[in-house]
């Protein structure tokens, strides 16, 4: 009988930490990207280097810290010469760094230098997005309403309707019901902000919507498979019931670096933002 009540005590103690922590990092994040300006950038900043440390734990190789130094290091000057919309030099830099990183590392140099591109993303991508002051604030919305939109479509999708997995190898949960009820809200999502922002192309938007959400769910799928492959639970425990910053952000890493491609490929550096949602 104790041991039951244990066992009940301890997910609702874990359930106790994860409202707490999204009621303190809930306003914040909002509050920065509703602001923008050096508030949001400082913001992803601190949620890059998190990411880094996190992805040179799971690595965990010989030269940890001299690597971990040195990308930190290319991430802030990036997130800095992106502060004075110095967009070509942050890119710039963070490239070097991945060079470098990959050549100081003792051993697995792929992982260090792709984790320098993974981190960077975070402080890169939305900041670039939302420095145009006529987009940039829907932009990042309208990430927001994708990845949340597709975890929460996903997670009761699921949960409601069943079916083959996913991927069972490496996310045992996951299923095919799941992803696509995940597309479904996304398109919805996208269609209603598109309407509300007075977006011209609202089919468009809507596709957008929809690959971003796929995106976002090959992060998810990817950390996954990372964990899986280092032998790891969770990324970290940086964040109070739920683990670590990737374990957070995953999707949304994926969904702004591909949010940004598409805007760079679309209306180049002048305004990514404007790429993205004007067709």
């Amino acid at each position: 009988m104790m041991a039951d009540q244990g066992a009940t005590a301890k997910p609702r103690s874990e359930l106790a930490l994860r409202v707490v922590s999204s009621l303190v990092l809930a306003p914040l994040v909002l509050g920065a990207t509703w602001y923008g300006g050096w508030p949001f950038g400082l913001l992803w900043l601190v949620a890059a280097v998190a990411v880094w440390w996190e992805w040179c734990g799971l690595v965990d190789q010989p030269s940890r810290w001299t690597v971990f130094a040195l990308g930190t290091v290319g991430i802030v000057i990036a997130a800095l010469a992106l502060e004075f919309r110095q967009s070509l030099i942050a890119i710039g830099v963070l490239l070097a760094t991945t060079v470098l990183a990959t050549a100081l590392a003792a051993a697995r140099r792929e992982w260090s230098g792709a984790g320098v591109i993974y981190s960077g993303a975070v402080a890169l991508s939305p900041v670039m997005l939302r420095q145009d002051s006529e987009w940039g604030l829907v932009a990042i919305v309208l990430l927001f309403a994708v990845v949340w939109g597709t975890d929460i479509a996903g997670y009761f999708g699921g949960r409601a309707i069943g079916g083959p997995k996913l991927w069972p190898a490496v996310s045992p949960k996951k299923t095919w019901s799941g992803a696509l009820s995940g597309l479904a809200l996304t398109l919805v999502l996208s269609v209603l902000l598109g309407w509300i922002a007075g977006v011209r192309s609202v089919v468009v938007l809507a596709l957008v919507g929809i690959v971003l959400s796929a995106v976002s769910q090959a992060g998810d799928l990817f950390e996954s498979s990372m964990k899986r492959h280092f032998g790891a639970k969770d990324s970290g425990n940086l964040i109070p019931g739920h683990g670590g910053v990737m374990d957070r952000l995953d999707g949304f890493i994926f969904a702004a670096a591909a949010a940004l491609l598409i805007g760079l490929a679309h209306t180049g550096l002048e305004s990514p933002s404007r790429g993205l949602l004007i067709w």
